[in-house]
């Protein structure tokens, strides 16, 4: 803890920016080349690239000489590169411009500053001359204006616009605190979008050593500064945030389609000590009905916290007791730290020793640290051989049935000074040796990398689930990200918010905080409003420390107990909706839970809302995160919006003021919205229902789209065609109201063989086409097809209908007599 100390006014005042005096100076010459252009300066080279359309790859050669190649080789971030895309060179009085598609980048020949323009010719972006000191740090000042606003940088505490704020990128292990101030947490995603009243860029630094993006040091301008390495980044125009997204993502990869069941509720502690307390707490969920997919073992089940093992004793007989657990519907995801227990003997430390897989000192000596089993070694995952080794130690719990993996405390975290591996450690890198200075922020992608890579390998054609702490600019194309070791403060719900928004916009749509805080102690209420808030969050999770309450969900009594699960059987109604969203971010880039900026840039009232959230275009939550709170303000941006529990009709364009009771979340719907439901089952691998359910909320004048996706939920069979896609898109007017449902591609068959369709908020009595049988009550539809039932007291038309094996439209019109 510090002390006022800290505040000294004798300290000397840091002005990192009058340390960078040396720049390129004049452009000499512009060498066009293959894939782009160099420009030879007085003091150094410029690359030029067309990394994608609308992506332009700028790297500095500070003090390199014309004749020098320069090499353009990237970081494992950059995935989606295209090297014969067309460009042309212009030479003008002042500037070379570089014409691509998507995007011109001016370069000024009296100093080399940068000019980036979009691809319908507005400017977008102004560098100053790139600068760098005696130790070759790298500064760049991008200029701004008062209508700037900053998202993306990863996991970033803060709130979601992070305009007047100061960030370093630096993968740190942050027990506590975490607040506003703290520079650097688990994950650093160097990726800036900044929104322009003019139109929207991005900015990707791939630079995985030290580096700061400062929006607070001037009033116009922002600052991009790196400590050592390159200083290379990628130019991204928009116009729009979600251009600026998917390009991002093109750029460092999307996710795969996860197993549906790590879309479950997750169930954690730290730790549960035996094989019998996890065993009662499985039954525990099914006794109370209460829906779970993943119970996670946290390090006490090792023996003496040696990865790659069972404790003998706490877990005699791990196989049987997975083989219940999967009996039950429940996965189980175990621990994996990097570090390596130094103990010969322990054949894990064996292996790698005897084949040099870990870090080594200059000296030649692996880098020894303490961590969790003691005095440990490290794999040195820059090595592809390394990577290769590491992923197949999994069989040792795959053999076991283990299909996920929770990689921690690989920023690389050590119990030391430094809180990190030494900096001057090396990294074989492949034949091309780096410090880990240099390469820090890759440690815990290249790990999950390991671990993705190496579970596909052994679990035959089933898809596996890796959750990771730390993380790169790529994460998302291995793992799921939580939010690290937070607290059971109301603040650190809000908080989560942000947090997760920004890392939906930095490419990573699958993350989550630990509902109900890790460390601490959590109340009753506070556990029942994050677990609703959390129900509707990518990556649901409830974990907490040993020292703290107990927070499972039946921990606070009965009524807290019933609270938690009618959110968790929610997120279990809702799965067809949100495995289709997974399916468009594995697909588009676009997060799951977006802010509501990034639906409506345009609309002054979102550029930094984040205590509510879009999940998808149409699905509003405003979740409760004060103590003692049944009312809130809840902003509602343009269009017509329906509580989704009562059904009340809202103007947008307004804020209003929500009633939720302890046991509501505060959600609304969108006209036009179409979503998928199903009855809740106990786990999402084990639902069964033959019927699904299509909620249509009309308006009177609504149109909307969504894209409906189904498959197996647990292989790779998805890549060979065995899915399911449907555009459905609703349409009104002049008192009709057509849904097509159009079959995008058929090849697979659906667990339901019906769908069940609700017409919700209809404006008029309608009559149905031929071909409809009408039933005389909502019941009376049960087991039937093409069948219909008009509700006149709640103004709700519900048609069932066989699912459809080709396009097909339902039209309903208003009924003769209504006209």
């Amino acid at each position: 803890m510090l002390t006022s100390e800290a505040i000294t006014p004798d300290r000397p005042r840091e002005d990192a920016g009058s340390e960078f005096t040396r720049s390129l100076g004049r452009a000499q010459q512009c060498k066009r080349e293959a894939h782009g252009v160099t420009i030879i300066a007085e003091h150094g080279l410029l690359a030029v690239r067309p990394a994608l359309e609308g992506v332009i790859r700028i790297k500095l050669f500070a003090e390199a000489a014309a004749e020098d190649e320069p090499d353009m080789g990237t970081t494992a971030a950059v995935v989606g590169t295209k090297t014969c895309l067309p460009f042309a060179v212009k030479e003008r009085d002042a500037a070379y411009v570089i014409e691509t598609e998507g995007a011109t980048v001016e370069i000024a020949k009296r100093d080399c500053a940068i000019r980036f323009f979009g691809g319908e010719g507005q400017l977008l972006a102004c560098q100053s001359p790139m600068a760098w000191n005696d130790s070759k740090a790298v500064s760049a000042r991008f200029a701004s204006s008062e209508q700037t606003h900053y998202y993306g940088l990863g996991e970033k505490t803060g709130f979601l616009d992070k305009r007047g704020e100061r960030y370093e990128m630096w993968n740190s292990d942050v027990y506590a605190p975490h607040v506003p101030e703290i520079e650097a947490l688990y994950q650093s995603i160097p990726y800036l979008l900044v929104h322009e009243p003019r139109g929207a860029y991005g900015i990707f630094l791939d630079n995985p050593g030290r580096s700061c993006f400062d929006m607070r040091g001037e009033p116009d301008a922002f600052t991009i500064r790196t400590e050592t390495g390159p200083f290379d980044y990628y130019w991204i125009a928009g116009p729009q945030l979600k251009d600026v997204v998917r390009r991002y993502t093109s750029l460092t990869g999307r996710m795969k389609l996860p197993p549906v069941w790590a879309l479950g509720y997750h169930q954690s502690r730290y730790s549960y000590m035996t094989q019998d307390e996890v065993l009662r707490l499985a039954r525990t969920f099914r006794e109370k009905k209460i829906p779970c997919d993943a119970i996670y073992l946290d390090i006490h089940y090792m023996d003496g916290y040696r990865v790659f093992t069972f404790d003998p004793e706490r877990f005699p007989d791990p196989k049987a007791m997975i083989a219940e657990l999967k009996a039950l519907g429940f996965r189980v995801v175990p621990i994996v730290d990097p570090g390596v227990k130094l103990d010969p003997g322990y054949r894990v430390y064996d292996e790698g020793a005897a084949e040099g897989m870990f870090c080594r000192k200059t000296d030649g000596e692996p880098f020894v640290g303490p961590v969790w089993p003691g005095m440990s070694v490290f794999p040195d995952f820059t090595e592809d051989r390394v990577q290769e080794w590491w992923g197949g130690l999994h069989r040792f719990y795959t053999d076991l049935g283990i299909e996920g993996i929770w990689n921690d405390m690989n920023e690389p975290a050590v119990f030391n000074d430094t809180k990190t591996m030494d900096t001057d450690t090396l990294h074989g890198n492949n034949g091309s040796p780096v410090t880990h200075g240099e390469v820090h922020n890759l440690y815990g992608l290249l790990m999950s990398k390991a671990t993705a890579e190496g579970l596909e390998r052994l679990l035959e054609g089933r898809r596996p689930f890796v959750l990771t702490r730390a993380g790169y600019a790529g994460i998302q194309r291995y793992a799921a990200v939580w939010t690290g070791d937070n607290r059971s403060f109301w603040e650190h719900l809000a908080m989560a918010m942000p947090m997760v928004l920004n890392l939906g916009l930095s490419g990573v749509p699958f993350s989550g905080p630990d509902v109900g805080g890790f460390a601490h102690h959590a109340s009753g209420e506070l556990l029942a409003r994050w677990t609703q808030a959390g129900a509707l969050f990518p990556f649901f999770r409830n974990h907490s420390e040993l020292s703290s309450s107990r927070q499972e969900p039946w921990s606070f009594g009965p009524e807290i107990e019933r609270i938690c699960r009618e959110a968790i059987r929610l997120r279990y109604r809702l799965m067809p909706y949100l495995y289709s969203l997974f399916r468009e971010a594995a697909h588009t880039g676009l997060p799951v839970m977006r802010p509501l900026v990034l639906d409506y840039p345009d609309d002054p009232h979102a550029a930094n809302l984040c205590d509510q959230f879009l999940v998808g275009e149409r699905l509003l939550a405003a979740p409760i995160y004060r103590p003692a709170t049944e009312h809130r303000v809840v902003y509602l941006p343009r269009g017509v919006w329906y509580d989704y529990w009562t059904g009340q009709k809202w103007e947008g364009g307004r804020h209003i003021l929500a009633h939720a009771p302890l046991d509501t979340l505060p959600l609304f719907v969108k006209e036009g919205a179409i979503i998928p439901y199903v009855e809740p089952a106990e786990s999402a691998a084990s639902m069964e229902s033959d019927v699904l359910y299509l909620d249509i909320h009309c308006s009177g004048a609504a149109y909307g789209v969504f894209e409906l996706y189904e498959d197996d939920g647990l292989t790779f069979d998805y890549e060979n065609g065995r899915y399911n896609l449907y555009r459905l898109a609703v349409q009104e007017a002049d008192n009709t109201v057509k849904l097509d449902i159009g079959v995008l591609h058929a090849g697979f068959e659906s667990r339901c063989s019906a769908w069940r369709l609700r017409l919700l908020h209809l404006p008029f009595v309608p009559r149905m086409p031929e071909g409809f049988d009408r039933a005389e009550t909502a019941e009376a539809l049960d087991g039937r097809r093409n069948a219909w039932y008009y509700d006149p007291s709640a103004g709700e038309l519900t048609v069932v209908l066989p699912r459809p094996a080709e396009s097909v439209a339902v039209t309903v019109h208003m009924a003769e007599n209504e006209s």
